[in-house]
C-alpha cells in the first residue's frame, strides 16, 4: 500500500495545472441565439430562457437573445449566433420562409406550439443552415428539456458555461453535456495509456498509485469539470471549495466494490476496464454536483446508491462488450 505522500503529490500536480482564469474566460464568452415567429411565443420562450435570474436580469443575459424579421436576418456580428429558433403554432412551419435564414449556416429549430400534443423532436440536432420541427404543449421547462433544450445546448458547443451562465433554465441541461464531454475525454485519457497495471479512481481509494500522470490528468478533467458546472451556475471559481468537494463525492459511491468486481476483467482488456472506471467516476461527480446546486442539498444515501449502480452498470457493460471484440479477434 502506497504512503499519503504520494497522494500529496497527485494532488499538487493537479492544483498546479488547475487554471482558475480559463474558467472565468469561458464565462465570458460571446454568444447570441436568434428568436423570431409568433411575437407573443418569441415574448413567452424569452421569458422563460431569462428566468431564472435572482434580482433582475443582467443586460449581458438579456442581450444574448436576439429577435428578428424572417426577412431581414442580417446582423452586425452573426459569427456569435449559434441557432435560430423559430416559434409558431400548429401549420406555422408549412408557410414558413426558411430559407432567408439558412444563409446564417447555423441550426434553425422551429418550435410548434401544440397544447394537444406529446414533446417531439428530430434526434440529432439540424445542420448548419437546415431546419427541423420541434413540438411542445406548452412553452415550458418540463416540455422543452427532453429535445428542444439539448440541441439548443448543443448548437453552442464551446461556450456552454456562458450559456449556463446566462440563461438559468437551460443550466441543468449544460452540466449534463459538460459531465458528457467531460467523461469522455476521462475515457480518451485512460485509453490512451498503455503501461497501467492498476485501476484509476479505484486506486485514489484504495492507495495505489501505479499511473500518476493518469491520475493527474483524470482528477485535473474532474475538478475541472466541477468548476465549469460551479460557473455555469453562477459561482465564482473556487478550487478550494472543489477540493473539499471531489473527495466526499469521488470517494463515496463504492469504488472498492466496482474495483472488485471489474478485476476479473483485467486479464484480458485492463485498459479497457481502466477507461470505463475513468467514464463512470466523472459522469457521478457531475452529476452529483449538478444534483447539489439544483437542491441545494447533497443527494441522500438511496439516491447516491442509484446512481452509483446506473455508473457501475454502464462500466461493466462496457467492459463486457470490448472483452467480446477482442475474444472475437
Amino acid at each position: 500500500m502506497a504512503s499519503a505522500t504520494p497522494a500529496r503529490t497527485i494532488f499538487s500536480l493537479v492544483r498546479k495545472g488547475i487554471d482558475a482564469r480559463a474558467v472565468r474566460v469561458h464565462v465570458r464568452k460571446p454568444f447570441r441565439f436568434l428568436l423570431c415567429g409568433d411575437p407573443a411565443l418569441v415574448a413567452e420562450f424569452r421569458a422563460l430562457l431569462l428566468s431564472g435570474h435572482d434580482d433582475m436580469i443582467p443586460v449581458q443575459a438579456a442581450s444574448c437573445l436576439e429577435t428578428i424579421r424572417p426577412d431581414r436576418p442580417h446582423l452586425t456580428n452573426p459569427t456569435e449566433v449559434r441557432a435560430i429558433v423559430v416559434l409558431g403554432r400548429p401549420g406555422d412551419v408549412a408557410g414558413f420562409d426558411f430559407d432567408s435564414l439558412s444563409i446564417l449556416r447555423v441550426p434553425i429549430l422551429a418550435l410548434t406550439i401544440d397544447p394537444s400534443a406529446a414533446p417531439s423532436g428530430p434526434p440529432a440536432l439540424p445542420a448548419g443552415g437546415t431546419w427541423g420541427e420541434y413540438v411542445a404543449p406548452a412553452i415550458s421547462r418540463e416540455a422543452l428539456r427532453g429535445r428542444l433544450f439539448p440541441h439548443l445546448v448543443e448548437a453552442a458547443g464551446g461556450v456552454e458555461v456562458a450559456v449556463g451562465r446566462n440563461i438559468p433554465v437551460l443550466r441543468e441541461t449544460v452540466a449534463a453535456k459538460l459531465t458528457r464531454d467531460a467523461a469522455n475525454n476521462a475515457l480518451k485519457v485512460a485509453l490512451a495509456s498503455a503501461v497501467v497495471d492498476h485501476i484509476p479512481l479505484a486506486g485514489l481509494v484504495l492507495g495505489v498509485f501505479a499511473s500518476a500522470g493518469d491520475m493527474v490528468a483524470i482528477t485535473g478533467i474532474q475538478v475541472m469539470l466541477m468548476l465549469h458546472i460551479d460557473a455555469a451556475y453562477g459561482r465564482d471559481p473556487d478550487v478550494g471549495r472543489t477540493w473539499q468537494l471531489l473527495p466526499v463525492i469521488g470517494g463515496g459511491f463504492g469504488w472498492r466494490t466496482l474495483a472488485r468486481e471489474l478485476v476479473g476483467f483485467v486479464p484480458v482488456a485492463g485498459i479497457a476496464i481502466k477507461g470505463a472506471i475513468a467514464y463512470a467516476g466523472t459522469v457521478v461527480i457531475g452529476e452529483s454536483v449538478t444534483f447539489l446546486h439544483e437542491h441545494g442539498a447533497h443527494m441522500t444515501n438511496g439516491q447516491a446508491a442509484a446512481l452509483y449502480e446506473h455508473a457501475k452498470n454502464d462500466a461493466l457493460r462496457f467492459a463486457r462488450e470490448l472483452v467480446a471484440k477482442v475474444l472475437r479477434k
